[in-house]
């Protein structure tokens, strides 16, 4: 998992999702797991 200061490049990836939990904005993604990242 990536800690990024924007998630604005994985959220525009196939299959990706934008969750939010425990205060945190994660992006999930099932489809290529690679792409998973949080922010904050």
């Amino acid at each position: 998992m990536k800690v990024r200061a924007s998630l604005r490049s994985l959220k525009d990836k196939d299959g990706a999702k934008v969750v939010r939990r425990r205060g945190r904005i994660f992006v999930i993604n099932k489809k290529n797991p690679r792409w998973k990242g949080r922010q904050g």
